[in-house]
């Protein structure tokens, strides 16, 4: 190993995938890189961890909080579940959109989507315009994309929009979300959830997605091999500042936190704390864009402060909660006889009824405000939807995220005291990211002039979008620049390299070219259209083999 003084010495701000994955792969390379990795928390995860619940009640005893599955497109993230013994679980996705007579689903034609028929085809050829001359259409907000092509605003705000909230968890930042998204969740066989979209119902697939392990031990389970391999892991440790970036390299400010008992140290916290100051050759900051924004203040340049100044966040909150009656009384959770139709413009549809009869178990809610309907709230069923829950449980004792929108510009809309305080389980406030087209004008093709510039990297969900599988991509592509290795055998996995490649010429403005041998590990991981389909060790063949596992 080169002496100490020679490594480059790399702090790494934020413990979340990002952060994780970044330190993990500089890591690699002991002789060339010492590593540092912070985060003002008590545990590794970020908006990825597990809280226990009453397994005698709700016949599981954790769950997973913040981040709960993803797609079989997330090949980084599944590899870096089997690289340390754990793996994602496959689900079908059930949907339940509205109430009543606004009730839609993707298991079961209802009246509304009869009463849209003549919508829903020209959703259908909207879709292959926008298609074809996506250059025009990618950017324009998708209000005005449904306004544009004379869509009603029942149409948009009950059906059109709610396919995209759910998707990214933009919420009720949906409207102003890029036409390109909804596009392609409906064009892509890759990550198209909607794909094909279906001329008679817009959606009757049964989207195949992953439902993620227990988080908070996976990423314990991770923090201990960084630890393995020589990186130094401080936890209840905030940067408080940047002091200064020069020729010279980078000075920060950081002050000890005081641990609370769930790890979750309180934002703006310990304000008299203890401060010292240390240097460091390179500088990664896993955090969100403004919080990037207010560390560098005292270096930022107008680049940095005009970029990421313009990602724009709201503050969500989810009420974990087991209030069967909130549920029964806000979303449809079982089969409805009443608003479920024989046919759709004369097809048949006997067989999807037969189906939705024995089976329709809703994982994913939406529903519309009346006050503004294009206003939403969304929900989980995470007993329906984690797989360490078995499959028949009561409804009574099932476990619900609520999730309500936008604090500032929205809570007074929010039924959010209709929950029963006994049934709350946990509260959690989230900054999330707005995925306005803002976002991918005036953030993302400008990201790639300010990495590496002043010893300086941002990795995040947000420099591209809410993804798990994005933070993962970030980190990696961080410590590639810094000059660590890409992994080889997801080299030989087409689709990663693909989505590696991607995100690196677009957030770096550069090309990575391959290394490794064609043969090996990761070679037969990848199928479907363009390899976008895992089929590495990090997802199991079976739902819910997580519960079967904890029995046995």
């Amino acid at each position: 190993m080169a002496p100490k003084e020679q490594r480059k010495r790399v702090l790494i701000v934020g413990a979340g995938a990002a952060g994780m994955s970044c330190a993990q792969h500089l890591s690699q390379h002991p002789e060339r890189f010492e590593v540092s990795l912070i985060d003002a928390v008590d545990y590794c995860g970020g908006q990825a961890f597990s809280i226990p619940i009453d397994k005698g009640k709700h016949k599981a005893g954790w769950l997973n909080q913040g981040v709960q599955g993803g797609s079989y497109i997330f090949h980084h993230t599944m590899t870096m579940f089997a690289r340390h013994g754990f793996h994602a679980d496959p689900v079908k996705l059930q949907l339940s959109f509205g109430k009543d007579d606004s009730f839609w689903t993707n298991i079961f034609p209802t009246k509304l989507l009869e009463k849209h028929q003549s919508e829903i085809k020209r959703f259908s050829t909207m879709l292959k315009i926008v298609r074809w001359c996506e250059p025009f259409f990618a950017l324009l907000p998708i209000k005005y994309l449904m306004k544009l092509f004379w869509f009603s605003d029942d149409f948009t705000n009950r059906v059109a929009l709610p396919m995209v909230a759910l998707f990214l968890g933009t919420g009720n930042a949906t409207p102003w979300v890029p036409s390109i998204i909804l596009e392609r969740l409906c064009t892509s066989p890759t990550y198209g959830m909607w794909y094909p979209a279906d001329r008679l119902s817009v959606v009757s697939n049964l989207p195949p997605m992953v439902v993620f392990p227990n988080l908070s031990e996976f990423y314990e389970t991770w923090r201990k091999s960084l630890v393995k391999e020589g990186v130094d892991v401080r936890l209840s440790t905030e940067l408080t500042a940047v002091e200064k970036r020069n020729s010279d390299g980078v000075l920060v400010t950081m002050k000890q936190r005081t641990r609370v008992l769930d790890g979750h140290n309180p934002t703006n916290g310990d304000p008299e704390g203890l401060e010292w100051d240390e240097e460091y050759d390179e500088l990664v900051l896993c955090v969100l864009a403004d919080t990037a924004k207010q560390l560098l203040a005292k270096t930022a340049t107008f680049r940095e402060r005009h970029v990421l100044g313009s990602a724009k966040f709201s503050d969500d909150v989810t009420i974990t909660h087991s209030d069967s009656a909130y549920m029964r009384k806000h979303y449809d959770s079982f089969y409805r006889e009443d608003q479920a139709v024989s046919q759709l413009s004369g097809k048949d549809q006997t067989g999807r009824l037969e189906m939705a009869r024995k089976d329709f178990k809703p994982m994913y809610y939406i529903k519309e405000y009346p006050e503004d309907e294009s206003k939403l709230e969304m929900c989980f069923d995470c007993t329906n939807y984690q797989a360490q829950f078995p499959e028949s449980v009561k409804f009574d004792d099932h476990v619900f995220q609520t999730i309500f929108l936008n604090k500032e510009r929205d809570s007074k809309l929010w039924s959010i005291d209709e929950i029963e305080e006994s049934k709350i389980i946990r509260k959690d406030w989230w900054h999330q990211l707005c995925h306005s087209f803002t976002h991918y004008l005036f953030v993302i093709p400008w990201l790639m002039f300010l990495q590496g510039k002043k010893h300086t990297r941002f990795a995040a969900a947000w420099t591209l979008v809410n993804a798990h599988e994005v933070a993962v991509i970030s980190g990696i592509a961080a410590a590639v620049d810094l000059g660590a290795r890409y992994p080889e055998d997801l080299e030989r996995d087409k689709f990663a390299l693909l989505s590696f490649r991607l995100y690196y010429l677009l957030v770096y403005g550069k090309w990575y070219k391959k290394r490794g041998s064609k043969q090996g590990d990761g070679s037969n991981w990848a199928s479907g259209h363009y390899g976008s389909v895992y089929g590495g060790p990090g997802v199991a063949k079976e739902e819910r083999t997580m519960h079967r596992e904890e029995v046995q």
